[in-house]
């Protein structure tokens, strides 16, 4: 596992840069509303949400 894949898209959510289309980054629905999902590796998966200026990082799993 290359941590410094997680780092990188941690930076781009933390600066509001957008994330490549091969993260497939989307946001969830149902009670989940609100928080999106990145594949940091096909199998490597990150859930996160903004509130306000602060980003939360719910999920980091593999």
């Amino acid at each position: 596992m290359d941590v410094s894949l997680l780092e990188d898209i941690v930076e781009k959510l933390r600066t509001d840069k957008p994330l490549e289309a091969k993260y497939r980054n989307h946001e969830l629905a149902g009670k989940f509303k609100g928080v999106w999902e990145c594949h940091i590796q096909p199998d490597w998966l990150l859930l996160y949400y903004k509130d306000k200026n602060i980003l939360v990082l719910t999920l980091v799993d593999t």
